[in-house]
């Protein structure tokens, strides 16, 4: 709020406001899609798989980023109503806890789409050992060390957000997972020929070899999105923090709160994806809808 109010003064850049209609309509759809995706997956036993499992786990982050915005958009409404004040004590507790859920959404999403990347490597090239490899309890593990740092983390970033070297490692972080995940994205698609000739012996191969291929498009399409969705707002912060009284920054900032929009726009393509790319999961969809056996 204060960085609009000084993007106003040193730019000529008109700000542009997403109507409070618009915000908690796309907010409460992104919500409820993700709450509908962890409601399938725990009443489908079949859907008890690793994979499905990290999928659940990017539906959380969802949830939290579109609950952030929500929360943040109500507390500003509150503080223009004269009913909070910008610099109480209880404010500014609110505003950590708020700061806190934000970074652990960012942090949850980027390593949930981590582990769902290193899943379909699993998936690809050891098929034969994959059930062995990712079994069930090992990924519970992995979802538990994931959210226990991620949520270390957020307290930690979200105290301490007013000191630059806190800010530069968050801000790091983004790219490097980023540029990570992409890595393992072009070894995947670029050895994925190679290990197809090797098990094509297998009678189930061709089709074992397009499902597991199918999987890795689909993790194309999340990160292509997740960049595309977030990436705004990670870069609003670094020019907030960095170069507030340039005007080129200013300008940038002045689409503060469609960025933000971008975020919840996210948490309602992801469920999407799953339904129209997961026939397992969009069977569940229907008759949870339809109410049949």
């Amino acid at each position: 709020e204060n960085m609009s109010d000084l993007s106003l003064n040193i730019t000529d850049c008109t700000q542009v406001v997403v109507p409070e209609e618009v915000f908690f309509t796309v907010a409460a759809a992104g919500i409820l899609e993700n709450l509908l995706v962890l409601l399938a997956v725990v009443r489908n036993k079949n859907l008890h798989l690793p994979m499905y499992f990290f999928i659940c786990s990017l539906a959380l982050s969802d949830m939290l980023g579109s609950l952030y915005k929500t929360l943040e958009n109500i507390f500003i409404i509150l503080c223009k109503m004269g009913y909070l004040t910008r610099r109480g004590a209880f404010e500014k507790k609110l505003d950590d806890a708020m700061d806190s859920m934000f970074i652990l959404s960012l942090l949850g999403s980027i390593f949930s789409l981590l582990a769902i990347a290193a899943d379909r490597y699993i998936t690809i090239f050891y098929a034969l050992r994959y059930h062995n490899i990712m079994t069930l309890r090992r990924a519970l593990v992995i979802l538990a060390i994931i959210w226990t740092f991620c949520a270390g983390s957020s307290i930690a970033i979200a105290l301490f957000s007013h000191e630059v070297a806190t800010v530069i490692p968050f801000t790091i972080l983004f790219p490097l997972m980023m540029f990570f995940i992409l890595c393992l994205y072009v070894h995947m698609f670029l050895l994925a020929r190679a290990h197809a000739k090797k098990i094509a012996s297998l009678p189930t191969s061709t089709a074992h070899q397009r499902t597991n291929m199918k999987g890795a498009i689909t993790l194309t399409v999340f990160l292509g999105v997740f960049l595309c969705c977030w990436a705004p707002f990670v870069l609003h912060i670094l020019l907030a923090r960095f170069c507030p009284h340039n005007p080129y920054c200013a300008c940038y900032m002045s689409v503060f709160h469609v960025n933000g929009t971008l975020i919840m726009c996210n948490a309602i393509i992801n469920p999407m994806i799953f339904a129209f790319r997961s026939p397992e999961l969009w069977n569940t969809f229907k008759k949870m809808f339809c109410c049949a056996r």
